[in-house]
């Protein structure tokens, strides 16, 4: 039988990822035989990741990677906040950005073929990083931009990467897409105009700030103040020129009934109509990029203030970790009672 050497164990980790003791182990098996060791490696990784299958894994780390005109950005999930801060992940979680965005693959199949800078495949590297870290590491999503030559990404990550954006804006620097994408961290816009929103999503979301208007009124009546009136609309898509004319028609009866000249209704009418504007689009400022205010100049909306300086936003992307991941709910003190039970032998 051949000597398993320190050398070994260690030449063998290197090539593998694997920790000392799975790697000794794995060399014994195989009499010292370096290649059938990484097989064998591989696959007790890949039994030990199918009995990790059907872990929940919400936590982890978005990536994010530009090359050139294409951008990608990407979501590694882990089961632990522990786990993501782990220098292998974040390792992975940076190779597996910069392969996609080079890669452009059309899909997740087709990202999981491509070829990391260790040899394996992506899918290969996933099932490794699980064997070797401990816990079910998983590739959940990414999305790739491109732009033009003229045009400028903002790359940008928050919250220690739990959150990764890139936005594509025509006009202005790279600095000024790096500042959008902050206030797209922020705001977690869905998309960018209201044009994109689907008319049933709207009329629900209207009916949701309505019933909330509702919930107030009841609070307003206890203390004697006057209930609120409902909204009528909640996007610029219902607000037709029909629609912009009548309310125009009502500002101006109601200034009438107060008694104002009508020489200074052009002066008093475009800020009503601002404020008509604001009132019944609420639903776009809470989901659209260019409808919300610009956390960078709360005088302005997004749209407004990138015009203000020649500029306009393109598309974006965004990903949050665990976005749409149903967590598991672990009872921590039936956790601690379990451990010690099984401690005390109970």
């Amino acid at each position: 039988m051949a000597e398993i050497t320190a050398k070994l164990v260690k030449e063998l980790r290197e090539k593998s990822g694997a920790g000392v003791m799975d790697a000794k182990k794995a060399l014994v098996e195989t009499d010292g035989d370096i290649e059938k060791a990484i097989e064998l490696l591989r696959e007790k990784g890949m039994a030990k990741a199918a009995k990790k299958a059907d872990r929940v894994a919400a936590e982890g780390l978005t990536g994010v990677y530009v090359n050139g005109n294409v951008a990608a950005v990407i979501e590694v999930n882990a089961e632990t906040d522990f786990v993501a801060k782990n220098d292998q992940f974040v390792t992975l979680v940076n190779e597996t950005a910069k392969v996609i965005a080079e890669g452009k693959p059309a899909n997740n199949e087709e990202a999981l073929a491509l070829v990391m800078p260790s040899g394996e495949t992506l899918e290969q590297a996933f099932v490794s990083a699980t064997a070797t870290i401990g816990e079910k590491i998983s590739f959940r999503r990414f999305a790739l931009v491109e732009k033009t030559d003229e045009q400028h990404f903002g790359a940008y990550q928050h919250n220690g990467g739990r959150i990764g954006v890139i936005t594509v804006i025509e006009g202005g620097d790279d600095a000024l897409a790096k500042q959008v994408s902050m206030h797209v961290a922020a705001m977690k816009p869905q998309v960018l105009s209201y044009t994109e929103l689907d008319p049933q999503f709207v009329k629900d979301e209207l009916a949701q700030l309505n019933h909330v208007i509702d919930q107030d009124n009841e609070s307003r009546a206890m203390v004697g103040k006057p209930a609120l009136p409902h909204l009528q609309y909640g996007s610029k898509a219902q607000l037709t020129e029909e629609v912009v004319a009548a309310a125009e028609e009502a500002i101006k009866a109601e200034l009438a009934a107060e008694g104002k000249p009508e020489k200074i209704w052009d002066k008093i009418l475009p800020g009503k109509m601002d404020r008509f504007m604001l009132d019944n689009t609420k639903v776009d400022q809470a989901y659209t990029l260019l409808a919300q205010v610009y956390i960078m100049d709360d005088s302005k909306t997004v749209e407004a203030y990138l015009e203000s300086v020649n500029a306009k936003a393109v598309t974006f992307a965004r990903f949050e970790v665990g976005d749409g991941i149903e967590k598991a709910s672990n009872d921590f003190e039936a956790e601690v009672a379990a451990t010690m039970a099984a401690a005390l032998g109970k």
